[in-house]
């Protein structure tokens, strides 16, 4: 019976330290940067560490702001994910996306960044919002 009783109890734990992505609650979660409610479907970024803690912002610079506080280290982060402006709400590989920046993009905290998963999108959005285009690179230097 104990080993039945401690196995349970390892399984609770491992799925309790599932280190997974979960969607943006728009109107429910708040940016652990700036505290504000995340509001618009089209922005938003998320970091997930490798022991399972998740951290939401409601723009680029609130994410980027967090990676260079140094509150979780480099090699502690698994993912991180930012909203694809094309698609609201879907969360992409932030290291691999194609980012427009733009006075047009009124992005939350005033970033003026939105990030895209398909280059095709990105460049349609990069011609209509007159952009310019930000790597991953880029985008960690500008915000620094």
């Amino acid at each position: 019976m104990k080993r039945i009783a401690t196995f349970m109890i390892l399984a609770v734990l491992a799925a309790a330290c599932k280190a997974e992505p979960e969607a943006i609650r728009y109107g429910t979660d708040n940016c652990h940067s700036c505290k504000m409610t995340l509001m618009d479907k089209r922005f938003g970024a998320e970091i997930v560490t490798t022991k399972g803690k998740i951290y939401k912002f409601d723009d680029v610079n609130c994410l980027m702001s967090f990676l260079g506080s140094g509150e979780v280290g480099e090699r502690d982060v698994k993912y991180t994910l930012v909203t694809d402006f094309s698609q609201p709400e879907k969360l992409i590989d932030a290291t691999i996306a194609f980012y427009v920046k733009s006075p047009e993009i009124k992005s939350p905290m005033a970033s003026q960044v939105a990030a895209f998963e398909m280059e095709e999108s990105h460049k349609h959005h990069k011609k209509e919002l007159n952009g310019i285009y930000l790597t991953w690179g880029e985008l960690t230097t500008q915000f620094k």
